[in-house]
């Protein structure tokens, strides 16, 4: 097999036309330099420089090859050095995001705006995310994630935060919890619908309401954030979820401010340590975050 790095050797050669100073440019002794000009006259079986007087002047052969070297070396020191620039509004690409439903009803649009106003040939697929495995990142198969960072993701992948959330309450208009102040008392007293995607019948507001001598009364358990809503705008249910991440499937429908003490949760973008670099899947996160970024600050909910 060939030694590509006598290319570069090659190059510099037939650019300075001298031994020596073709060793000063590549930081080698005249001796080594020297050797690197025997084997390049073996592989190729053309002497390549001959001595004229004091110099050394090419053959035929060389001059033949001066130009297709240097394009060569040029050529391999473009795909050695890192990508600074990629135009996004030729690239034609599908990138799988592997998110919930809630995510794409309420993100979505605004992404997809931006990517069909800056990336035209990006195309989006998602698929609805229904655990936290990241196998299918390390996989390949999905590009990017997003979901609630906690100490169990694996360090195979990366995670930037894209924004804080916090559970709030949801009921319908008129609902009795719709009128004056939300006690703890008032809040534990009506029928609620808990959300669990793994088949729990209780969670963190069971423990703080546990912790002060009380219990509420789950009725129903669904899979989603967005069937809880659905329930509570047609019945009495009462629906706890996630603040921002909610926000179009609340419109119409009263929430309020849960009298509890619970921390708030921070929603984040997952990712395989190889597409970091990608200038492409760089982009996509970048979008991703601006649409999340908005509206960070919470305001206080009546």
């Amino acid at each position: 097999m060939p030694d590509l790095n006598l290319l570069i050797t090659l190059d510099v050669l037939l650019t300075e036309g001298s031994v020596a100073r073709a060793a000063q440019r590549l930081h080698l002794s005249p001796s080594a330099m020297s050797r690197a000009l025997a084997r390049l006259r073996e592989t190729t079986g053309d002497p390549l420089l001959v001595r004229a007087g004091r110099g050394l002047v090419p053959t035929p052969r060389a001059l033949a090859l001066r130009e297709q070297v240097g394009r060569l070396v040029q050529e391999a020191h473009a795909v050695l050095r890192p990508a600074q620039f990629l135009d996004m509004a030729q690239v034609q690409r599908t990138f799988t995001l592997r998110t919930s439903e809630e995510f794409v009803e309420n993100f979505g649009p605004a992404l997809l705006a931006r990517i069909a106003q800056h990336a035209p040939g990006v195309r989006l697929r998602f698929v609805n995310k229904t655990d936290k495995d990241s196998t299918l990142l390390r996989e390949g198969s999905v590009d990017l994630e997003t979901g609630v960072v906690d100490l169990a993701s694996s360090p195979e992948v990366l995670t930037q935060a894209l924004f804080r959330d916090r559970l709030v309450g949801v009921v319908r208009s008129g609902h009795p919890l719709s009128q004056g102040d939300v006690s703890v008392q008032r809040y534990a007293k009506g029928q609620h619908v808990y959300v669990s995607r793994r088949g729990q019948n209780r969670g963190q507001i069971d423990d703080a309401l546990e912790a002060q001598g009380l219990t509420r009364h789950i009725s129903t358990i669904v899979a989603g954030f967005s069937t809880a809503i659905a329930l509570a705008r047609h019945t009495d249910l009462i629906a706890s979820v996630p603040e921002r991440y909610t926000a179009h499937q609340r419109a119409g429908l009263h929430s309020f401010a849960l009298p509890l003490e619970l921390p708030t949760f921070t929603v984040a973008m997952l990712w395989h340590p190889r597409l970091d670099a990608d200038l492409g899947h760089r982009w996509l996160r970048g979008c991703l975050r601006e649409v999340c970024a908005p509206q960070q600050v919470q305001s206080p909910l009546p």
